[in-house]
């Protein structure tokens, strides 16, 4: 750090201090590494090194924030990469200025009360890192800051300088200053992903698919009962003084929402399935629909207890027909028939509405890392090439205990191995016009404002 300061001070004709007049911290950032802190204090060499408006950034400033970019690492002791680091910071800094300006120019304000969660959650992070009261102090003494107190104005002033720069940045999108295209080459993407490339995690093997999932379904007497069962808790669901929610924990089948009286907390049209969508939908808050919705999971008793646009909030008890050895046996049997029908060319489409049961998704057609695969998936596609159909393999259903089967077609495989150019290039030409179209909005705020650079 201090050959880093020596070399700048020799270049903005500033005489270097002697090595007592610089004060380093007396805590390490290696040690403190994600604790803020002021710059070394260095006697009679502070000045002005730009201006944006009325905002002057000051050199003490400057070299603050090289000390914060250390975090721990070598700093340069050439003097030229250490005066083009100082010239990069203060780019930063004015462009961080600009946005601010523009924020005030829209009137933009952040209150206290809007940054204390985000001050709070920081602080608590740090203050984490250290065993004892003393030891935080300490810590905060050596990185500048004479109080706890301190450092909470200090990370409030950051947190809104940070808002209003997102604001200003929001403010300005939303008057189409982002909206003009740019254009990013090939060349651009390419040596985007060649300096990014280092990077990346190694590409996961995966494997993309279709699939069949056969359901075993209670016999007609069974659910014949279910129904019955429904029906009556509807009747006594509306007599006067019922409560939903006690019944609910009493009766549902549902584990997931046994405990919660039913809840199913807000949700927005087709995230249930359609059956039950339709009824959610129609009712009225209060209201217990009048019949049970059979669905793929069995007998469902509905009651809306709030609406909003777009959404409702609903409960629901969950009655299902009873399944025994027989008919999970029977399941087996149609999921080798399905596979059967499928080799010898019907179309998966009829194949679905003969079987599938659609609670289940088809498939994951764009391909999944295979480690993220359930084990019963990963053995049973082992060795399964491009085409080829694996083995129907049962996975027991938690919501009723019973094994559902599935019956799965590999579309396409891919090894694991290094990401590639082609693997990012939409995201790399995005990310590229992005920064591209937020460069030229600074660029021009700065001819727009009243910049000065003075070193």
């Amino acid at each position: 750090m201090r050959r880093l300061v020596a070399s700048l001070l020799v270049l903005t004709g500033a005489a270097a201090p002697a090595a007592a007049q610089v004060t380093p911290p007396k805590v390490p950032v290696s040690v403190v590494p994600a604790l803020p802190g002021a710059a070394p204090v260095i006697n009679n060499i502070d000045r002005i090194v730009a201006v944006v408006g009325t905002k002057p950034i000051l050199w003490s400033e400057v070299l603050e924030q090289i000390y914060l970019a250390a975090q721990g690492k070598p700093l340069p002791s050439d003097s030229s990469v250490a005066m083009g680091m100082a010239r990069d910071i203060i780019s930063n800094m004015i462009d961080q200025e600009v946005l601010i300006a523009a924020a005030k120019q829209f009137k933009i304000d952040i209150p206290d009360t809007d940054l204390q969660e985000t001050v709070e959650k920081k602080y608590k992070e740090l203050r984490a890192r250290y065993k004892t009261d003393g030891e935080f102090r300490e810590a905060l003494r050596g990185g500048g800051f004479g109080t706890e107190t301190e450092y909470r104005k200090f990370l409030l002033d950051q947190s809104r300088r940070d808002g209003l720069q997102t604001k200003a940045v929001d403010s300005l999108r939303a008057r189409g200053r982002l909206a003009a295209p740019v254009s990013v080459t090939e060349q651009e993407v390419t040596e985007a992903f060649e300096k990014a490339k280092g990077n990346f995690p190694k590409r996961p093997a995966t494997v993309a698919f279709r699939q069949l999932v056969v359901r075993p379904k209670g016999s007609p007497a069974a659910i014949k009962a279910a129904r019955e069962k429904a029906e009556a808790l509807i009747v006594e669901l509306n007599k006067k003084g019922a409560d939903f929610e006690q019944i609910a924990k009493r009766e549902t089948m549902d584990p997931t929402t046994k405990e919660t009286g039913g809840d199913l907390g807000w949700n927005r049209r087709g995230t249930m399935v359609p059956e039950f969508d339709r009824m959610m939908f129609a009712l009225v808050p209060g209201v217990v629909s009048p019949f049970p919705v059979e669905t793929s999971f069995g007998f469902h008793i509905i009651r809306v207890d709030r609406v909003q646009p777009a959404e409702v909030k609903a409960r629901h008890i969950l009655i299902v027909p009873v399944v025994d050895s027989a008919d999970v046996a029977y399941a087996g049997m149609r999921a080798d028939s399905a596979l059967a029908f499928w080799k010898t060319g019907t179309s998966f489409d009829t194949l679905v509405v003969r079987y599938h049961d659609n609670a289940e998704v088809k498939g994951a057609t764009d391909g999944m890392p295979i480690d993220d695969l359930p084990p019963e998936y990963k053995t049973a596609l082992e060795g399964v090439t491009k085409g080829g159909f694996a083995k129907p393999f049962a996975i027991v259903d938690p919501r009723g205990g019973k094994p559902k089967y599935f019956v799965v077609q590999v579309l396409d495989r891919q090894e694991g191995g290094e990401y590639t150019v082609a693997d990012y290039r939409e995201r790399i030409r995005t990310g590229l016009q992005q920064e591209k179209q937020y460069r030229r909005l600074i660029d021009q705020l700065r001819r727009e404002q009243f910049v000065v650079i003075k070193l």
